[in-house]
């Protein structure tokens, strides 16, 4: 069998491979992007809830990187502006990479979803998953 004789290293082979990022996907960038986009309510003046649930939050634990996973449960009653469905799922995704604990989490959609919407009451509830033999749920509200 014939061998081909070994080549001498061109400085090319000589470089160190390095990998190029590749180019985030049209999803990741919406998400990075994801803001709570709103619109207005089309009945102003009448009292009605909207109950939202989100089955998929992810975030990471901020003490030990292990991923959270919970459903979180929304109930809002809007007074000016109502909430656009894609955008806030856009937004609850945004969490999956941020280290963060289940209370913080909880508290900063709170917080994000007055200053998009401003609604009348809201009741905004984190589910996790248990982990650890622990089984967490939070509970925060604010209203008018």
């Amino acid at each position: 069998m014939n061998q081909s004789p070994p080549q001498n290293p061109t400085p090319e082979m000589l470089q160190p491979s390095v990998q190029e990022t590749p180019e985030p996907k049209y999803g990741e960038r919406q998400i990075a992007e994801g803001e709570l986009i709103t619109f207005p309510n089309p009945r102003v003046g009448r009292r009605y809830d909207i109950h939202i649930t989100l089955p998929e939050f992810t975030c990471k634990c901020p003490f030990s990187g292990y991923p959270d996973f919970a459903t979180i449960h929304l109930t809002y009653v809007p007074d000016q502006r109502v909430v656009e469905l894609k955008a806030l799922k856009l937004y609850i995704n945004s969490y999956r990479d941020r280290y963060i604990s289940h209370e913080e989490s909880v508290n900063q959609i709170l917080d994000d979803f007055v200053a998009a919407c401003d609604p009348l009451s809201i009741m905004v509830k984190g589910d996790f998953l248990p982990r650890g033999n622990v089984h967490t749920v939070i509970e925060v509200q604010h209203q008018k």
